[in-house]
């Protein structure tokens, strides 16, 4: 059974106010199989083909020439000298929805078009599957346990590949290259152990001088392989609320993985009985929800600024969301039973930031949602809408 992409309704819309639509995101995310479905009218080229990328590369006007419109450009970054064409070519056709481009890292290909092609593109991200996706499908398991070490990635459901198989090779051939071409790496064992470090403080404040020393890297390289690692999709940051209510506000990201298939893998738990009694459970429990509002968020393109928040005093919020009208505080438990206590963190925030115009809601990992006084309580299934 195909899962209908959710981001769909997003690039329709979109291809009729741009000349170039750019769609980006990690490697296997469905990207090609999505432009394919959506646009069939459309030539599909890709650029990871050498003969392809030798065309284009060594005479862009013939390429151009044969290609002139209605074309899909995947990995497009791979020949970086036809992004000043494009620009020619749209500026004086005025046609819209003329190209359609596809890249998986994001440095290259946003560097490109911010250099060249600005104004004159609409980009998106295709994330992995978020839970709604999977529940269209009649993929996502009750067990919030299961989604977490399963992944969400397409290719584990539309292929039926176990997972551990599948983030095996993910890693080897497409993470490790990816990063290769992005940064200089010696020693490719040595970053498989930074990344595996990496790992083991999802969800945690990133302290870049531990993980260099644990590693045994300097803290530049560590700097930059992080940065490779957010460029390849595999990691991102989330940023400290910037409001500066408290003097003791902790001013460091914390670090979380896009796929907690591919964090499992990474700190060797395969089975829901390894993470329902280990101690990082609430971390994987956290990284799955950040994540999940991430996907959304990308997914239907509507973009919102996104941080935590945390004193040194211990008080925290996992995420805090900026809209238009409130700001949205969602604390995370991976518990199935509420406490009071698992609201202090939203009501300390509220009643210290002087704001009025605050929303407040505990994700938790059990399957009814609830109006508290506190907060608003909702299943960790239901999160997402």
């Amino acid at each position: 059974m195909r899962i209908e992409r959710e981001i769909k309704n997003a690039i329709i819309k979109l291809i009729d106010k741009y000349p170039i639509v750019a769609l980006t995101g990690p490697r296997e995310s469905g990207k090609t199989t999505l432009l394919k479905t959506l646009f069939p009218d459309y030539e599909y080229v890709s650029l990871e083909n050498p003969d392809n990328r030798n065309f284009a590369e060594s005479d862009p006007n013939g390429f151009f020439e044969k290609h002139p419109k209605n074309i899909i450009l995947d990995e497009v970054q791979r020949v970086p000298a036809i992004f000043s064409y494009m620009q020619t070519l749209v500026d004086n056709s005025g046609l819209m929805g003329q190209f359609i481009l596809s890249g998986s890292q994001n440095f290259h290909l946003m560097h490109r078009i911010t250099q060249t092609l600005a104004g004159r593109v609409a980009i998106i991200k295709l994330l992995p599957f978020d839970f709604q996706e999977l529940k269209s499908g009649g993929f996502l398991k009750e067990n919030y346990i299961e989604n977490i070490v399963r992944g969400f990635y397409p290719a584990i459901y539309d292929r039926d590949i176990s997972s551990r198989v599948y983030y095996s090779n993910y890693v080897q051939t497409y993470v490790q290259r990816d990063v290769s071409e992005l940064i200089s790496i010696k020693d490719i064992h040595l970053f498989q152990t930074f990344l595996s470090l990496c790992a083991t403080r999802a969800g945690q404040l990133l302290n870049l001088n531990s993980l260099a020393n644990e590693c045994g890297i300097s803290q530049p390289t560590a700097k930059s392989w992080i940065s490779a690692l957010q460029n390849s999709y595999i990691v991102f940051l989330l940023q400290p609320f910037h409001e500066n209510f408290s003097k003791r506000i902790v001013k460091t990201p914390k670090l979380y993985f896009y796929d907690t298939g591919l964090l499992c893998y990474l700190l060797k738990m395969t089975n829901h009985e390894q993470i329902a009694s280990h101690p990082f459970k609430g971390s994987l429990f956290e990284n799955m929800i950040i994540a999940e509002h991430l996907k959304r968020m990308y997914h239907k393109n509507n973009v919102q600024d996104t941080w935590f928040w945390r004193d040194s005093a211990g008080h925290e919020v996992d995420l805090v969301v900026q809209n238009e009208l409130t700001i949205d505080l969602v604390e995370i438990k991976a518990t199935q039973t509420i406490m009071s206590d698992l609201f202090k963190g939203l009501v300390y925030f509220e009643n210290n930031a002087g704001k009025t115009n605050v929303t407040k809601t505990l994700v938790y990992a059990g399957n009814e949602s609830q109006t508290r006084t506190a907060a608003n309580v909702v299943s960790w299934s239901e999160f997402a809408k």
